[in-house]
């Protein structure tokens, strides 16, 4: 450990190409397991140490991984994948005795995905297979390089579930020799395998020399020789340590240090563009306000939403606020990056008179304004101070009341939040995985608004069958405009992902789930 777990200690000095790509990963991580990667930073280094059956390219389409190839029925209640052939499992001595026992077989995919849904194994993703499953028989061995899933119903999404980190593909003869210390020992079939961990402080990853994946000249990936991440939730102190070269990555923005790297209009400041790149790419992350529509929340009338929603001004508040780093949400629920941003009628915009005589109409104004609260997280009190004093010019008079980020998700699902800022995050390159925070079969969460409406579940349900994709489209733009009309919520902005790096990462791919594909990236001296 001494050694940072890279080289032995007989060769302290790396060779001079040696390649080690170096960020920092802004939580902690508590498992190595990919039934637990839940957050952002443990699908990143899930990412690394596992493969799913199949994955989301730069484009959002699902494209093989360990499948390389699958059918679907046409009833859309059976999905048959053929494993590439000749994969192996990470060494491991204690594990595995033969190369041959480090094979990966569908008696591998069926054992981690079913895993998945054991009350034993207590996964977070559990719900990803919740009510989808064939009741008898879920997961299916036809032969050892052939699975079948087996589903209840149709459910068109299902292929970017697999693509989740949770459905990474572990060794069934590592995970049960490891049992609950597998957490430590993970054994996938990933582009790097781990070296050393120190919980808490850092994780070191090596190359894997029998990675599947070659690149078009026949190359193995991965290109870097190993990986090191240091967790910190300090995002100041990996902005310093980017801008002192200590790593070669930064991901997102602070505000305490967006204005040393921004321009005011969202561009790198001149002066860092000849040492840093920076990339920008739609995120599938959507920032909103949400209204609890109890029977008897303040905010049953249509009215009063709709007011909120045309009484401030979007694109002032990302310009002066965000350095313009996201897009004014005036399209809906769906973020850009998906096929139906951006449905034929807009969105709201900013109309304070038209929303004076909404309020109007209910009797409220600046002489008797309407009083509301705002539950919200430190990090937002500048947008919510903003929207505070431009509805305070149309009649509305709204508390601010900051919680810690925990607290405030349990108020949400309690329903003791009547009005709160959220954001919904995709788990998949589908549409669906937004419109499901509005289906009111389903609890909070996801519907935190408890947002009910028997067109609107009529509709979701339908596009969940829908196997023609022009039509599903269609179907998700009318949900879309059906919660623009209705407003459950206050759509703020769809977000950006924001990428800071050295010249010298060269294949480092964009995408809009903010993960990092390490196996394209290299290294050069220049």
């Amino acid at each position: 450990m001494l050694c940072l777990g890279l080289y032995s200690c007989k060769n302290e000095t790396p060779p001079e190409n040696y390649q080690i790509f170096k960020c920092y990963l802004n939580s902690h991580l508590n498992s190595l397991d990919p039934a637990f990667a839940r957050d952002l930073t443990a699908m990143n280094v899930s990412l690394q140490l596992f493969d799913a059956l199949v994955a989301v390219d730069e484009n959002n389409n699902i494209v093989p991984s360990l499948a390389k190839s699958w059918e679907i029925s046409d009833d859309g209640l059976r999905y048959t994948f053929h494993l590439r052939p000749k994969v192996l499992f990470h060494e491991d001595a204690k594990v595995f005795r033969h190369n041959s026992e480090r094979l990966v077989t569908a008696q591998d995919v069926v054992f981690s995905l079913s895993r998945i849904t054991d009350p034993k194994t207590a996964s977070p993703g559990a719900w990803i297979f919740a009510d989808r499953l064939d009741e008898k028989e879920a997961f299916f061995v036809l032969n050892d390089s052939t699975f079948q899933l087996r589903l209840r119903k149709p459910f068109r999404p299902m292929l970017g579930i697999l693509s989740m980190q949770y459905c990474g593909i572990v060794s069934q003869k590592a995970a049960k020799y490891y049992d609950i210390d597998f957490r430590e020992h993970p054994i996938g079939t990933g582009p790097f395998y781990v070296k050393a961990w120190r919980e808490g402080e850092s994780i070191v990853l090596r190359r894997n020399e029998n990675y599947w994946e070659k690149d078009t000249l026949g190359n193995a990936f991965p290109y870097l020789d190993a990986v090191k991440f240091i967790f910190s939730e300090n995002k100041k102190q990996s902005f310093l340590a980017f801008m002192q070269g200590e790593i070669d990555y930064l991901s997102g923005i602070d505000a305490s240090y967006k204005d040393e790297l921004l321009e005011k209009d969202g561009s790198l400041k001149k002066s860092l563009r000849n040492n840093i790149v920076l990339h920008k790419t739609p995120y599938l992350n959507t920032e909103y306000l949400g209204f609890l529509l109890t029977e008897e929340s303040p905010f049953r009338q249509k009215k009063i939403r709709q007011a909120l929603n045309y009484g401030f001004d979007r694109q002032t508040m990302m310009q002066y606020l965000r350095n313009n780093i996201g897009i004014p949400a005036t399209a809906g629920f769906v973020p850009k990056g998906l096929p139906t941003f951006a449905p034929p009628q807009p969105g709201y915009t900013y109309q304070a008179e038209k929303a004076k005589a909404l309020l109007a109409d209910l009797g409220y104004g600046l002489e008797n304004p309407l009083k509301i609260r705002l539950f919200t997280t430190s990090s937002y009190k500048d947008l919510a101070t903003f929207i505070q004093q431009q509805w305070q010019q149309i009649g509305i008079n709204l508390s601010i009341e900051l919680l810690p980020s925990a607290h405030l998700r349990e108020q949400m699902s309690k329903g003791t939040a009547t009005f709160f800022r959220a954001s919904w995050i995709a788990d998949y390159p589908d549409e669906e995985s937004y419109f499901t925070v509005f289906y009111g079969k389903n609890p909070a969460p996801p519907n935190y608004t408890r947002f009910n409406s028997t067109f609107f579940d009529k509709l979701y349900e339908q596009s969940l069958q829908e196997n023609n994709d022009s039509i599903r489209r269609s179907l998700y733009r009318k949900m879309d405009s059906m919660l623009i009309e209705e407003a459950p919520i206050i759509p703020l902005y769809y977000d950006e992902v924001m990428r800071f790096y050295s010249p010298k990462i060269h294949g480092l791919k964009d995408n809009a789930f903010n993960l990092l594909f390490l196996k394209y990236v290299y290294k050069s001296e220049e």
